[in-house]
């Protein structure tokens, strides 16, 4: 099977039903205290808003707003369709990182995962630009970076599975690098899901950047931000999991 035959993105389109099934809110309980340990602390205390660009299901999203005011967005509708669920009192805009203007400023702005779908330098610089475009003077940027050029190793295999009523979803990543010469890396992905009556599978593609630590660095300086790193363990991280926080000059 060729994987340029497999659709790319199905997760954020007609698989987005299963977004809660790959990768549980609850599991993002963790890692979103760090986020808000930043917020609390270049924010201080009170209900600061928030805006977060890539939001998808609203995972991480959703260990947030017990504490802040939220707004987001996101290219994909299903997307906000999932997210809507997940964190009602959101205010949801569809738009792409890369381009989109709400006209707001907020305390704070967040990229999750989906910044790894910014897949060249242009892409990432004008994600940067867009959060602060939409910060206050002195505001914070949080974001993640999931890989970088000097510590890849592929190809890599992840694997889960979840449980939710008679649903059993595992799902099989197989990230490898096609060989384009360029700033990107492609994942495969199976999701085995097994209900009463039956098996299904479904395949999926993703292809995603990666860059080296110094070209993060550069591009959210040359979007205006100072930038520090911070680094964490988490229990189901096979790697340090780091923070970039860029604060606007």
């Amino acid at each position: 099977m060729d994987a340029k035959e497999i659709k790319q993105g199905r997760i954020y389109s007609e698989l987005s039903h299963l977004i809660r099934l790959i990768s549980p809110p609850e599991e993002y309980e963790e890692e979103a205290a760090h986020w808000c340990g930043v917020l609390r602390d270049k924010l201080g205390q009170g209900r600061h808003t928030i805006l977060e660009l890539g939001v998808g299901g609203g995972h991480n999203l959703s260990h947030l707003t017990f504490e802040f005011d939220a707004v987001a967005v996101d290219i994909s509708e299903a997307m906000l369709k999932e997210c809507r669920k997940l964190n009602p009192g959101v205010e949801l805009h569809l738009g792409d990182m890369r381009s989109v203007r709400l006209g707001k400023k907020f305390a704070a702005v967040l990229i999750h995962d989906a910044i790894n779908y910014m897949l060249n330098e242009a892409d990432l610089l004008a994600a940067f630009k867009t959060a602060a475009a939409h910060l206050n003077p002195g505001g914070i940027f949080i974001t993640s970076p999931e890989r970088f050029v000097e510590t890849l190793l592929l190809p890599s295999v992840e694997h889960a599975t979840h449980l939710n009523g008679e649903t059993q979803l595992t799902y099989v990543e197989y990230t490898y690098d096609p060989g384009r010469k360029d700033s990107t890396v492609e994942t495969i992905m199976f999701y085995l899901i097994h209900r009463p009556g039956g098996l299904r599978i479904e395949k999926d593609r993703h292809v995603t950047g990666v860059f080296n630590r110094e070209t993060w660095f550069r591009l959210m300086e040359e979007a205006g931000f100072s930038v520090e790193v911070r680094s964490y363990e988490l229990k189901n991280w096979n790697r340090p999991y780091e923070l970039f926080i860029g604060v606007l000059r």
